[in-house]
């Protein structure tokens, strides 16, 4: 599928033919850099790899180094592989080339977006998974409003089974939300906007799918 790497800007809203006002995410997507071009004789699968997004040079360690020098760019911060490229771009996908937004999409196309979900450490069962607490705080009961209540049985199962939704670590997932509708492409200024929300904070970085 063919896609590309981009940087969350933030969110604003568009209006339809209608008038109705549509929550958009804007990103800043590219352009990348193909590093890498893999194919069925050599790799055993076709895939190109695109790089995104400056880095500095004693920040990249020898190997990495070398492995753009073979691309002619210089250091790259985020690397993403994408398997069965569009094939309308067979035979332009050149090591060293690079790859725009407006080449991949084309408005009112769908898209699926990849982002690390924004983390927000240890978090309750409320917060993490929606639960409603107990009760009512009469009664007797004391401090049970956002507690999880009863996690199990007693001497049968003897144990707590697996998967029980509980408190834990929350945020910091890789999350893929599926077919945004692209709004506008702004090609001058590498920018796309898609509807919805994305995961992620502002400036993380976004994977676009198609």
């Amino acid at each position: 599928m063919s896609g590309i790497i981009g940087k969350k800007v933030g969110m604003t809203s568009i209006y339809d033919e209608d008038g109705k006002s549509i929550a958009c995410t804007v990103i800043e997507a590219g352009p990348c850099v193909v590093t890498q071009v893999r194919n069925d004789g050599t790799d055993g699968y076709s895939a190109i790899q695109l790089s995104y997004d400056e880095k500095k040079e004693k920040n990249t360690s020898n190997g990495m180094k070398g492995h753009f020098q073979k691309a002619k760019t210089t250091p790259k911060r985020k690397v993403v592989e994408f398997r069965n490229f569009r094939t309308e771009f067979e035979g332009q996908v050149d090591l060293g080339s690079s790859i725009t937004v407006d080449q991949v999409f084309e408005e009112n196309d769908f898209v699926d977006a990849i982002g690390t979900s924004k983390g927000k450490g240890f978090q309750g069962v409320v917060k993490r998974h929606g639960f409603a607490g107990v009760g009512q705080a009469t009664h007797g009961q004391h401090n049970r409003l956002r507690a999880p209540g009863s996690i199990g049985g007693a001497s049968y199962p003897a144990r707590v089974f697996k998967g029980m939704r509980m408190a834990g670590r929350t945020g910091g997932d890789r999350v893929k939300v599926l077919n945004l509708r692209v709004m506008k492409i702004v090609p001058e200024k590498n920018l796309i906007v898609v509807s919805g929300a994305i995961p992620g904070s502002t400036n993380s970085y976004v994977i676009l799918e198609k």
